[in-house]
């Protein structure tokens, strides 16, 4: 069982910045992927970001040039650099973590962009 906890919500300005955290605690494999998606009001849920254990990542095309995903093997732990945000990314984001054979989610986190 592996437990996910979220920071770094909230609430900024068209053009600025968040960064979110995700930590992973548990029993953890060696091959993990660890994924930021997200959902606004009435739309599917939808992947922003991932990135392997091996540093490997991954983009929607809507986020390229403006987000960042990193993480730290040591803490198990990842981020979402969040720049030049948009009211279009507006949305609860949520963390995904793929452990072997298991897969978990975080509570989200609520991302509102004001214009």
């Amino acid at each position: 069982q592996v437990q996910l906890v979220e920071s770094g919500g909230g609430v900024v300005q068209a053009g600025g910045s968040l960064r979110l955290s995700c930590a992973a605690s548990g029993s953890i494999f060696s091959g993990t992927v660890m994924s930021w998606y997200r959902q606004a009001p009435g739309k599917r849920r939808e992947l922003v970001a991932a990135i392997t254990r091996g540093g490997s990542t991954n983009y929607a095309d809507s986020v390229k040039g403006r987000f960042t995903i990193s993480r730290d093997n040591a803490k198990n732990t990842a981020y979402l650099q969040m720049n030049s945000l948009k009211p279009e990314d507006t949305a609860v984001y949520y963390c995904n973590f793929v452990n072997g054979p298991y897969t978990s989610w975080g509570q989200g986190t609520q991302v509102t962009v004001s214009s």
